[in-house]
């Protein structure tokens, strides 16, 4: 059932795939008693779309989820979406995709949860907002980082929780994009942490924190860990996200088949391990798709007519942590389906800017003890091992004159700028591209690595801390900003740090395909 824009405007009327249209304006909302349930972690919105985008929460108890929906943030017009029942299946969470709504608009939103025995007990509201995606030229700003409770760092009250958010909310993004490692799941969290110089860290703890996570319930209790934090909160009620995830949303470097050797662990098949992960990943995160069908994390995000955003999944694919040296290319760090499609969506992309987001680097090298975890294994000659199948990707874009393609990532907790040149390239084959780099949120700082020169990187910038796994406290935690402008289609980062300083800054202006 859809309704079109004019309806909307006039009426406050929300169609959503799905889910069924209860009622319209001030009076629709049940009446809330005492005994109601009660939503326990906030709300969040992701995956944005021209005409909605993923609402999500989690309540106490067994019930309804009610979305009322408006232009207007006092509602005095809305309607009221019926979403999905909240269960112990999904650890009483629940998400609902709407549709349906003005393309390039302000959407309010509030979340109740109904008592399944006595639909009049409701409990109190929730209430978020997020931007439609335009249609029209204008200008779109976003930020990106990760790596979240890591290396034992978690939620500090002595300096204000996850402080980070407050910087990335003032920036007023239109939306966020989380790199991966939205928590850390093989990193318990203990009350306190004493650091090299005798001061102590301290931390808020959970029970799901006290030891890593190897059950369902662990996993999920790693996300309501990071949901206990306020800046957190009020940041996805505020901002819209895109997430990926990376190795620690299920165990440190880990890739497909492995047999873990890691005394912490009674459950050591990363199959396993990871599954149970990726089910709570699904459940806690605002992002479309089921983790058991057609839901997948790679896909693409348009974001009007400036913007393509592709989401990359360099773990679920990716073939064994070894020397990373092989001759052939059979699965690389993507997969060959994901690498296709990442080729084949990057052709058809009409938008001026095509951002990858890829979890991992691409010329850092990355160390699993004496294996190699990212692309680059330091050789700096013809590409070797993964390097085959991002040789691959850059030639494809070259082939098919794809224009503007900048690559984002996070991973090794600093912040970087890396200008590829072909010039300066053992392989050559590929047009010059830019990719930034920044983190962590809330992690151990480290940095940098060393950079593989098989692809002709230089660095432009970076910011590292001056020992390996810095705390928090010392202020080594980044974010980037990227900002397009409507009128001359110019593209800007920012590299900044946890109080939204610029650390460096550099604006690129689109190229056009000649004729």
């Amino acid at each position: 059932m859809k309704f079109d824009r004019r309806s909307f405007l006039r009426n406050g009327l929300i169609a959503t795939g799905g889910a069924a249209l209860l009622g319209t304006g001030p009076h629709a909302a049940a009446l809330v008693r005492s005994g109601r349930p009660r939503l326990t972690h906030g709300v969040q919105s992701g995956d944005p779309s021209a005409d909605g985008a993923v609402v999500w929460t989690r309540a106490d108890r067994p019930s309804r989820m009610l979305v009322d929906v408006s232009t207007r943030p006092d509602f005095r017009h809305f309607s009221t979406v019926r979403g999905p029942l909240l269960t112990p299946d999904t650890d009483l969470t629940g998400k609902v995709r709407l549709d349906g709504l003005p393309a390039g608009r302000r959407i309010h939103y509030r979340v109740r949860a109904a008592d399944l025995d006595d639909a009049s007990l409701v409990s109190a509201s929730v209430s978020g907002t997020f931007g439609t995606v335009p249609r029209a030229r204008r200008d779109v700003g976003f930020v990106w980082s990760g790596d979240l409770a890591g290396q034992g760092f978690g939620i500090n009250p002595d300096i204000g929780g996850y402080r980070i958010f407050k910087a990335i909310q003032a920036a007023d993004p239109d939306f966020f994009l989380c790199n991966g490692d939205h928590w850390y799941a093989d990193d318990p969290i203990e009350p306190s942490v004493t650091l090299p110089d005798g001061r102590i860290y301290r931390n808020l703890t959970s029970p799901e924190k006290a030891k890593v996570a190897e059950t369902l319930a662990e996993y999920r209790g790693q996300h309501k860990y990071n949901l206990m934090d306020d800046n957190l909160r009020a940041f996805a009620a505020a901002v819209p996200q895109i997430n990926q995830w990376d190795d620690h949303e299920t165990h440190n470097n880990w890739y497909p088949g492995e047999i873990l050797d890691d005394d912490a662990y009674t459950e050591r098949r990363t199959d396993v391990l990871s599954a149970r992960a990726r089910q709570a990943f699904f459940e806690y995160v605002p992002i479309g798709g089921r983790p058991h069908d057609d839901g997948r994390i790679y896909r693409r995000i348009p974001y009007g007519p400036l913007l393509d955003v592709f989401v990359l999944d360099m773990r679920t694919y990716r073939d064994a942590n070894g020397p990373d040296d092989q001759t052939t290319d059979a699965q690389g760090i993507m997969g060959a389906r994901q690498a296709e499609w990442l080729k084949r969506s990057l052709a058809e992309s009409r938008a001026t800017w095509k951002v990858i987001a890829a979890d991992m680097p691409l010329a850092l090298v990355v160390p699993d003890a004496d294996r190699i975890e990212a692309v680059a294994q330091g050789n700096n000659g013809a590409p070797l091992g993964r390097e085959l199948q991002l040789a691959d990707v850059l030639s494809s874009i070259k082939k098919n004159r794809v224009q503007n393609v900048v690559w984002i990532t996070t991973d090794v907790h600093y912040t970087a700028a890396h200008y590829y040149d072909p010039a300066k390239a053992a392989f050559q084959d590929f047009e010059p591209f830019w990719e930034f780099v920044s983190g962590p949120l809330n992690a151990g700082a480290f940095g940098p690595n060393a950079l593989d020169e098989t692809f002709g990187p230089t660095v432009r910038f970076q910011s590292a801390p001056p020992q390996a796994n810095t705390s928090p406290l010392e202020g080594y935690q980044f974010f980037g900003e990227i900002a397009i402008s409507g009128e001359s289609g110019d593209l800007t980062v920012h590299l900044r740090d946890y109080t939204g300083k610029a650390l460096w800054s550099v604006s690129l202006s689109p190229k056009r395909l000649s004729h």
